[in-house]
């Protein structure tokens, strides 16, 4: 399959809310292995390229799974709402992302300090289960609002006629064409 072929069906249009959603939990799921495995190959013996400075090796590898998430929710979550204008999705997803590491950090300093719950469990369980949830949600519905916004008037590139079997869903094949399903009678 050609590069134009695998963009074209990578920006299809989602046929429901739900579907976005499963994309974009699936690219935040590749994303978390992603920011998990490069932290654990930096700490442990494998690499250990900063086995001894965990902080540093965080940093890196939370750039490192944002570039990941970045790319697949631009090329694939919501491909199909892209505006062409890069340098804005990427700085509002910088600070959207930003913002849901906050909810995540609220929750983790409300359970330590406010409420006393300082064990190892208590941390993870307010940080990594009630602000990871939280940040989420927030996370989908401000990509989804701002950054990857669906702008009126606004639609991806027409899918030319020798793709159109790859890509499910009505087609825009040109000027004049009537945009009906290939095969159906128009």
């Amino acid at each position: 399959m050609t590069a134009g072929r695998w963009r074209s069906a990578l920006r299809r249009r989602p046929r429901h809310v739900g579907e976005e959603v499963w994309r974009f939990l699936l690219v935040g799921g590749a994303g978390f292995v992603v920011d998990v495995g490069v932290f654990t190959l930096l700490r442990t013996s494998a690499l250990g390229l900063l086995e001894d400075r965990p902080l540093t090796a965080k940093v890196v590898s939370t750039v490192v799974a944002t570039a990941v998430t970045w790319l697949g929710n631009r090329w694939w979550t919501w491909g199909h709402r892209t505006t062409g204008s890069t340098r804005r999705e990427l700085l509002l997803f910088l600070a959207v992302n930003a913002g849901g590491t906050g909810i995540a950090l609220a929750c983790l300093a409300v359970s330590h300090y406010l409420l006393g719950l300082t064990s190892v469990l208590a941390d993870n369980v307010s940080a990594n289960g009630v602000g990871l949830v939280l940040g989420t949600a927030f996370r989908f519905v401000a990509y989804r609002a701002l950054v990857f916004r669906d702008v009126p008037g606004h639609r991806p590139p027409p899918v030319p006629p020798s793709e159109a079997l790859l890509v499910p869903g009505p087609h825009r094949t040109g000027p004049g064409r009537s945009g009906a399903e290939p095969g159906s009678a128009a």
